[in-house]
């Protein structure tokens, strides 16, 4: 491997700086985690409301799904921040992300719920990559290694 370099866990091109397999990955972890972390705060702050959008597209037990719901997007919204346990967390809202599309955005003749879909789409497609690539050097996963 003579002009490779190993960055995170992948093999990259010596040729790629070194900033941006070390600073880029901390910055992606940071953009996608925010909507995480302020939807499950929003959910805290009006659960009642929550709940019953929750009731409205049908799911049995919504304060399950309420809590499971903060619980997913707050903790693992900061889970993911920090790069700790950052595959396993990423995996879980990769499938967080696409069954919420599924159940609550499933309505393409509304333009919103349409947009909604396919932004939680693109979230899973980010988190595909935060799944296949970790969290890089600066998180806590890459501390460890």
């Amino acid at each position: 491997m003579s002009n490779q370099t190993y960055a995170g866990a992948g093999v990259v091109s010596s040729a790629v700086p070194e900033a941006l397999t070390t600073i880029v990955p901390a910055v992606g972890r940071l953009m996608i985690s925010t909507i995480f972390i302020l939807a499950g705060l929003s959910k805290l702050a009006a659960p009642a409301m929550t709940i019953a959008y929750i009731q409205s597209v049908g799911l049995p037990l919504p304060q399950i799904a309420f809590g499971i719901s903060v619980l997913v997007e707050v903790v693992g919204g900061f889970t993911l921040l920090l790069g700790y346990r950052t595959r396993i967390v990423a995996s879980i809202l990769f499938v967080f992300a696409l069954v919420t599309a599924a159940f609550f955005h499933h309505n393409f003749a509304d333009q919103n719920q349409f947009i909604h879909f396919f932004k939680n789409v693109a979230m899973a497609g980010g988190l595909l990559h935060v799944v296949a690539f970790g969290g890089g050097r600066i998180s806590l996963d890459g501390r460890r290694s």
